[in-house]
């Protein structure tokens, strides 16, 4: 089992969960984060940190297209050690649903290091 990182991360990127890793395994996207899958140890520290739940156990149902797209991301964005600034509209999205559409494929600025 490994941790996957959903679309309810996408426009909010509170990068709680980072802070918390024992073993750095987020990489920062534009406007989401995602665990790489081969890395995470499945301690599951991150997932309650996650304040818009973002963050699952690949057992559950429909995530399997979510760890590949975390895999994929995690060997192209950097990797982030440190929680850096949320966006400043973060909020606003929070409470939105479906917001795959809205997934940049650009990597992060990759400061929060």
């Amino acid at each position: 089992m490994t941790y996957v990182v959903t679309q309810a991360c996408i426009r909010c990127k509170y990068m709680d969960c980072v802070e918390v890793c024992p073993v750095d395994c987020f990489y920062e996207g534009e406007n989401m984060l995602v665990i790489h899958p081969d890395e995470c140890i499945d301690c599951g520290v991150c997932e309650p940190e996650c304040p818009v739940d973002a963050i699952v156990p690949d057992t559950e149902a429909g995530t399997d297209r979510w760890v590949e797209m975390n895999r994929s991301f995690a060997e192209q964005w950097p990797n982030i050690t440190r929680k850096g600034v949320p966006p400043a509209d973060a909020d606003t999205y929070k409470d939105v649903k479906d917001k795959e559409s809205m997934l940049s494929p650009n990597p992060g600025k990759g400061t929060a290091r």
